[in-house]
């Protein structure tokens, strides 16, 4: 299994971060940040903003890449089932309200403080502490 390429959106504006519940493996039903794959010939800034609208309808602009995370899931017999390397991107909002599409069933944004008390994906906290440093 090759990993897979993918970019996730980062958006923070007036003290809450935005983030979206996964419909799909890994992490269904978990709340996270909007993303997805990138495709051939597309950069993970571009990525990140058309998964973005496609996800949540909402616009933003990538400012700057945040960091990568390496995401690996085994099963319980050792055997790899997901590898993902996700470029996280800082954006700023530019416009619209989440309404949850493509693979997410929920999109909303979340007061900073509040974050911690989510069933949320590995590493959301520290990429928020990325962003907001």
């Amino acid at each position: 299994m090759q990993p897979k390429l993918a970019a996730i959106a980062v958006v923070i504006h007036e003290d809450r971060v935005l983030l979206v519940r996964r419909k799909k493996e890994p992490d269904a039903g978990r709340w996270g940040f909007p993303g997805g794959h990138v495709d051939p010939g597309e950069t993970a800034l571009a990525a990140a903003v058309r998964e973005l609208a496609e996800e949540t309808s909402v616009r933003a602009a990538p400012e700057r890449y945040l960091t990568n995370l390496d995401i690996i899931v085994r099963d319980d017999a050792g055997a790899l089932r997901f590898h993902f390397l996700l470029a996280a991107v800082l954006c700023r909002y530019v416009s619209g309200t989440p309404l949850a599409d493509d693979d997410v069933s929920d999109a909303a944004w979340f007061a900073l403080k509040d974050v911690a008390q989510l069933d949320t994906s590995a590493n959301v906290l520290k990429v928020i502490d990325l962003a907001i440093t």
